[in-house]
């Protein structure tokens, strides 16, 4: 019989998966659970050892004589520290050694309780990865507790081998053996290129063949690359593409990029129809919670993530493969292997797409950005402040031609505006910044320190707030809302022209459409930088946005 404990149920049926077969194990009470365990499972090979420092260097010569991971475990308190030195060592002749420690609840860690010690990270840098594991007691807890077990153990091998450590904090009752069968887990595997030649290659090629309804997701990236024709064509007809403007030219194609607004207007039962068996991402961020929210809830048999560095970075809570390799060089390869499916499901999100209307051109924070993405001069660069601006620009066509930036790594309002003033000093085409009014007052002293070009053009929305945080239907009484939203009555006429800008604002339609030609008009200043600031109404911002997407589902 086996512990009740799920973090443990993860971590031995984890360690099977992951073939670490031997395990040295020292005697404890708090470690009594995991014990248990491994020593009930046939698929182990178990030592004995008494002294957690002999038993860590034990496990080390028996890493070194087979060429297999090995796997130590000890009780809380100072018998992790006594394995120190042979973590050191193993660190230091990359064995793959995997240091198990049993610990107590977080919260009693320091309040003089028995055999505590902070445990988390007690060795440093001496090891490739530490995980310290949650209790399991919700469904996402044991996704994260899952998450780490494969973040550590596909460290024994990933830029070389060496040790990694993993925590499990165990709460009272200890004792309770009555589970009959670990659990079925989900096993995350490493590619480290691919080689052709190899078996696993073939084994790629097979899975993704064996799969119809195929999604390929490109995050963000600041890059163009030009794919050859027959993989292009390859790629796009065998697979559904999803980007938002974020990723800028690097699709094989037209992709969908409405897929927030498309996934609005499905009703719940349709949503099973539109959810994939294989997603393959690559590239960085997602802005879409609401893809995110579909992904999650409906998620594919296998998510791929393609990426140069091979981290771990699992989005959807559905991560397979991680292919270490650039996803471009993937992409080229796996394309002349491609078997060609039925074209439904990729008929399926095209179709729906093509029903979605873009927002009409009110007078409101979108509807503004909206006339701009209409109107800009080309080639050009928007950058995009966070929040608001960047998740109504993608409402909206994007014209060729237009390379787009946006702080999206951390998603901050600070930094927006020094960031696009850093990439217009480096740029010789025109670099319009659309920001919401609490991203520049924040970022003011951009224009205070920088020496800008005349090739800036900047349109600050000032709503006086925080839109977003009105957006999301809070409830705020009006006292609290002046503290969420950060309620304000400043305009930034002055500290523009004093800092050498070329000021325009409007206050209405008739106001914006007089101005907005010349902003747009790359010939009209060669010496000045253009400044447009455009002041609207937030509860008519937020009541056009919401009536947008409802109009999506009442059409």
């Amino acid at each position: 019989m086996y512990s009740d404990k799920k973090n443990i149920q993860e971590l031995v049926a984890l360690l099977e998966a992951h073939k670490v077969r031997k395990i040295v194990l020292c005697p404890g009470s708090r470690n009594a659970p995991i014990v248990q365990t491994i020593v009930n499972h046939s698929y182990f090979s178990c030592t004995s050892v008494t002294d957690e420092r002999s038993a860590a260097y034990i496990a080390l010569g028996l890493a070194l004589n087979g060429g297999e991971p090995v796997a130590v475990c000890c009780t809380s308190g100072t018998a992790l520290l006594n394995m120190h030195p042979a973590v050191a060592e193993a660190y230091y002749q990359q064995v793959p050694l995997v240091v198990i420690s049993a610990d107590r609840p977080e919260a009693w860690i320091g309040q003089m309780d028995g055999q505590t010690i902070p445990q988390p990270n007690a060795f440093g840098k001496l090891v490739k990865s530490s995980v310290n594991l949650p209790e399991v007691k919700s469904d996402e807890d044991k996704w994260y507790c899952n998450r780490l077990i494969n973040e550590a153990l596909l460290e024994l091998y990933h830029h070389g081998r060496g040790p990694v450590h993993i925590n499990v904090p165990i709460s009272e009752p200890l004792f309770n053996f009555n589970t009959t069968e670990l659990p079925s887990v989900r096993v995350i595997t490493r590619y480290e290129g691919l080689n052709m030649y190899n078996r696993e290659y073939d084994d790629l090629i097979e899975k993704l063949n064996g799969y119809s309804k195929r999604m390929m997701i490109a995050g963000q990236q600041m890059m163009i690359y030009m794919f050859e024709k027959r993989t292009g064509k390859a790629l796009q007809r065998n697979f559904v593409w999803l980007s938002e403007y974020l990723s800028n030219k690097t699709t094989p194609g037209q992709s969908i990029t409405n897929f927030d607004a498309l996934l609005y207007t499905l009703e719940e039962k349709e949503l099973p129809r539109y959810q994939p068996e294989l997603i393959i991402t690559y590239g960085g961020h997602v802005v879409s919670k609401r893809l995110k929210n579909f992904l999650r809830k409906y998620p594919p048999k296998e998510h791929w993530h393609v990426s140069a560095d091979g981290e771990v970075v699992d989005l959807f809570g559905s991560l397979t493969t991680i292919i270490e390799i650039s996803p471009f060089e993937f992409l080229d390869r796996i394309a002349p292997y491609l078997l060609d499916v039925k074209p439904d499901y990729t008929q399926l999100w095209e179709s729906k797409s093509k029903t979605i209307k873009e927002p009409e051109l009110t007078y409101s924070s979108c509807g503004v950005i909206g006339q701009l993405m209409k109107t800009m001069s080309t080639p050009s660069v928007l950058h995009l402040a966070n929040s608001s601006a960047v998740r109504y620009a993608q409402l909206f066509k994007l014209l060729p031609d237009v390379d787009l930036c946006c702080n999206r790594g951390t998603n901050g309002i600070e930094g927006s505006l020094s960031t696009a003033i850093g990439y217009s000093l480096a740029s010789d085409k025109l670099n319009y910044v659309v920001i919401g009014d609490l991203s520049f007052f924040y970022d003011m002293n951009a224009i205070w320190s920088a020496n800008y070009g005349s090739n800036l053009r900047i349109l600050l929305l000032n709503n006086g707030g925080g839109e977003i945080f009105k957006a999301l239907r809070m409830n705020l009484t009006g006292k609290s809302e002046k503290y969420v939203r950060a309620t304000h009555a400043t305009k930034a006429e002055g500290w523009a022209k004093e800092r050498g800008f070329e000021y325009l604002s409007a206050q209405n339609q008739e106001e914006l459409d007089q101005v907005l030609s010349a902003f747009n008009d790359p010939n009209i200043n060669q010496t000045k930088p253009m400044f447009l600031e455009v002041f609207t109404d937030t509860d008519k911002d937020v009541a056009d946005y919401i009536s947008y997407y409802h109009s999506l589902k009442n059409k």
